[in-house]
């Protein structure tokens, strides 16, 4: 599998990607001549950075699968240590070779910070769409308390919206049950963001399992908790503001959608003619 400087084309498609502030798998090798030679796997100990902790036994079989027939395409990326080599990205190629009893795999070896290993390993999984909702918002914060990055540096670091890194942060005040959940993926992040409105842990947790028997969605649920909710105390409306977070990342800057019944608009600022051009030609694309 081919890489460049970006998180990967699926992810690149929703968030503008600043390739000058992102730690990649590219930007920690040199010359092609330099970076990849065979290591023996036994010589390769895990990443205690990385913020993946399930995996999916389905999709590892299809690995193990395709390396069986195809090889590891993608070398791994590994740093020397004392006692060998440490992983810095490839922990599912790593786990099929050993299931496969590979001797060797290919590696890319580059000098890294502890920094370094946590976004790359970070910025893999986010690529792959691997890591659960609180995989996600527990790297985020060991980012930020490990390294003293604010919000906003972590979101230039990794090319995300800043209040993208705050609302998934967040999830982690839920309840353990709502959190057990949203890792064994029983409800959504945007259900998790609803429930967020409520202050109180019992209202939530009651919410949750109303959630789990009736099978609701995420507007059913926000119904749930208008009629939970002191009267006059505003239920904000997290599909809504999902919506927003999506639009600012894609155009890079700031958007609102009003919401009248059916009815609304989309307010998209800009702040000179060359940023309102821009905006214009990333909304039709090719057709500007």
């Amino acid at each position: 599998m081919k890489h460049n400087g970006s998180l990967g084309r699926g992810l690149a498609a929703l968030i503008p990607i600043k390739k000058e502030t992102i730690i990649s798998t590219a930007e920690l090798a040199k010359t092609e001549a330099e970076r990849i030679r065979e290591v023996p796997v036994t010589q390769i100990q895990t990443n205690p950075m990385q913020p993946r902790q399930h995996f999916d036994h389905h999709s590892e079989e299809d690995l193990v699968n395709s390396i069986k027939e195809h090889g590891i395409i993608q070398p791994l990326v590994v740093t020397k240590t004392d006692q060998g080599y440490q992983l810095i990205a490839g922990e599912r190629r790593l786990r099929a070779a050993k299931l496969l009893e590979l001797a060797t795999v290919p590696v890319i070896l580059r000098n890294a910070s502890q920094q370094q290993k946590l976004e790359v390993s970070l910025i893999e999984n986010i690529q792959r769409q691997d890591l659960n909702p609180i995989e996600e918002a527990q790297a985020y914060r060991r980012l930020m308390d490990e390294f003293s990055l604010t919000q906003e540096q972590l979101a230039n670091r990794i090319g995300k919206n800043r209040a993208t890194i705050a609302n998934t942060i967040r999830v982690l005040e839920l309840p353990e049950e709502v959190q057990n959940a949203l890792i064994d993926r029983k409800i959504t992040i945007g259900h998790a963001k609803v429930l967020l409105s409520l202050d109180n842990p019992k209202d939530q947790t009651s919410t949750f399992k109303k959630i789990l028997r009736g099978n609701l969605n995420i507007q059913e649920t926000t119904r749930i908790i208008k009629r939970i909710q002191p009267s006059g105390e505003k239920t904000i409306d997290f599909v809504l503001q999902e919506k927003e977070e999506k639009l600012r990342a894609v155009l890079s800057t700031k958007v609102n959608i009003e919401k009248r019944g059916n009815k609304g608009k989309i307010v998209i600022a800009f702040y000179s003619p060359e940023e309102m051009d821009s905006i214009i030609k990333k909304i039709l694309g090719n057709d500007s």
